[in-house]
């Protein structure tokens, strides 16, 4: 099915706008044509949202019909069976709406084709009545089994991924579990660094080893090809590629692409509505721009080893790269606002997304007890600064993590605990005090959890309203029901390994569901097949490509 999409011609959607004389004399006039253009180098086209799918849509307005208005162009979306082309449809009306804003009738006069010279006033025929219709009345059993093998939301888009790691790879990733196409860009020379960051590698049935766990963790959904891009010919490759594409996704020092000619302002030349999204320790500009940036160590410089672990110990990292991911996710965000932003405007921009300020960001109430109050923080362990209990608690044979996060909860906690009379005590009432005599509380409670065994407190919790959970490995994680419940592991094939398992998607979507479609690629597996189907390269120029080294 991709290869078709990907031959599919552009559909460019030209707005005509209408003078207010035409429409007051009642005359029908050209609204909006359709056409199909094989151009891939316009200046903004449908590619980007549901470009493929746009493509091989079936809206009848041929460029020389002679005369289609609102009316008639809706009627045509509302009988497509086709539901993802006429949202494609919908999100283009902000375009239409703009362009009519000071010329379609008021809501009770509008007009619709008639053979005649002037209009007929049908009633509620407004744009958003007829695409709502086109949209939302699936009476048919056919519209209803369509809903259900609906693409996923970024179905259409296609990505250019430059980055290696963690950081741009999780955020391109994300993208692809969307629906978007995903073209991973490697160096022929063992690829992504994260391929041979093991053990734990996946092992293959025979018993040799394939990748890496780590690099398996965070590149689903995307097809890999390798490009030597310091060589002339693969520079020119990337830039052939980003024609075609709507996001391009890098994570090198500022200024080393555009070293290369491969920049923001290089490329959004060629693809006015090319979204560009940087990825960097430190971001494009300021004294610190050109370093190049590490989770652990942004962990450190900005704030989060100096508030992460026990009171008395040593400031610790999180156990996870938590600066990378929280980074990936701030430009999947970033990336998508731009997409709705190039709607309105038709134009890309360059996102520009770093380690540092991520960090920063995510700071949260910390950062804004410093900034309001000039509080600095400390370490504290599993404790909360403002909360009181809120931490891990030991019992008898192991831990329990008890939070109350209002008087109402720890009044129902010292219920369970059978402590009725601490709730009452004015030392104890509120939060407040319960921050202030933290240590006294944290020891009474500490010793009555000591006398059962976790699970029996766990029972005992169970249904009474007050936060708590177990402190789980991560093999009783990936064992847990609800985790299980809610898709959290997928099996999928991979080409050597067989089936192997990832971690699911998060968010889930009731209409346009996130998948994953393909596990994880091996280096270079689609690049022949990438070069052929997207650019149309002949066997002769992917021969002399090999040839030079340049893929």
């Amino acid at each position: 099915m991709q290869s078709t999409l990907n031959q599919s011609p552009r559909l460019l959607a030209s707005v005509q706008r209408v003078s207010s004389s035409s429409l007051s004399s009642g005359r029908s006039v050209p609204l909006l044509s359709l056409k199909y253009s094989s151009s891939s180098t316009s200046s903004y086209s449908t590619s980007s949202v549901a470009r493929p799918t746009l493509a091989a849509s079936r809206l009848s307005v041929a460029p020389r019909s002679p005369v289609v208005t609102t009316t008639t162009l809706f009627q045509q979306v509302s009988s497509t069976s086709n539901t993802t082309t006429a949202t494609a449809a919908a999100l283009r009306l902000p375009l239409l709406r703009r362009a009519f804003s000071t010329q379609v009738p008021s809501q009770d006069q509008k007009y619709a084709t008639s053979p005649a010279t002037t209009a007929t006033p049908v009633a509620n025929d407004t744009i958003e009545s007829l695409l709502s219709k086109s949209l939302h009345d699936k009476g048919s059993e056919a519209a209803k089994k369509e809903k259900k093998t609906e693409p996923g939301p970024l179905d259409g888009i296609r990505v250019l991924d430059l980055t290696r790691v963690l950081a741009g790879p999780y955020c391109t990733q994300l993208l692809g579990d969307l629906g978007a196409e995903v073209i991973k860009v490697e160096n022929p020379k063992g690829g992504d660094d994260t391929r041979a960051w093991g053990p734990p590698f996946a092992a293959n049935p025979d018993g040799s080893e394939t990748e890496s766990a780590y690099f398996l963790s965070v590149n689903r959904n995307k097809k890999s090809i390798t490009v030597n891009i310091r060589s002339e010919a693969g520079k020119q490759l990337i830039r052939d590629l980003v024609k075609k594409c709507d996001i391009l996704v890098e994570n090198y020092v500022p200024g080393k692409l555009a070293g290369m000619g491969l920049g923001y302002e290089d490329l959004s030349a060629l693809n006015p509505g090319l979204i560009y999204a940087s990825i960097t320790g430190y971001g494009q500009t300021g004294p610190y721009a050109s370093r190049p940036g590490y989770d652990v160590m942004i962990e450190a410089e900005a704030g989060l080893m100096y508030i992460t672990g026990e009171e008395q110990g040593p400031p610790v990292k999180v156990g996870v790269a938590v600066t990378d991911l929280t980074t990936g996710l701030y430009a999947h965000g970033g990336i998508l606002a731009a997409l709705l932003a190039r709607h309105r405007t038709g134009r890309g921009q360059h996102v520009d997304c770093s380690l540092l300020e991520s960090q920063v960001a995510t700071l949260a109430n910390i950062g804004s007890s410093y900034l309001i109050a000039g509080k600095e923080a400390k370490r504290m362990g599993t404790a909360h600064p403002s909360i009181v209990p809120y931490q891990v608690l030991k019992t008898r044979d192991s831990h329990i993590m008890i939070g109350a996060g209002n008087d109402g909860q720890f009044r129902t906690l010292c219920k369970v605990l059978q402590l009725d009379s601490l709730s009452d005590n004015p030392l104890y009432k509120t939060n407040r005090d319960r921050v202030q005599n933290r240590d006294e509380l944290i020891r009474i409670l500490t010793n009555r959890l000591q006398t059962e065994k976790n699970t029996f407190w766990l029972k005992a919790l169970e249904g009474k309203g007050v936060p708590f959970a177990p402190i789980h490995n991560i093999g009783q994680t990936f064992s847990h029901p609800q985790v299980l419940a809610r898709g959290m592991v997928h099996e999928v094939e991979h080409v050597k390994a067989g089936k192997i398992k990832l971690i699911g998607m998060p968010v889930k979507y009731s209409d346009t569901k996130p998948t994953i479609r393909a596990a994880p690629p091996l280096l270079g597996e689609h690049t022949e097949q990438v070069l052929s189907s997207v650019l149309g390269y002949e066997d002769d120029k992917i021969r002399d490509l090999k040839v030079s080294h340049s893929i």
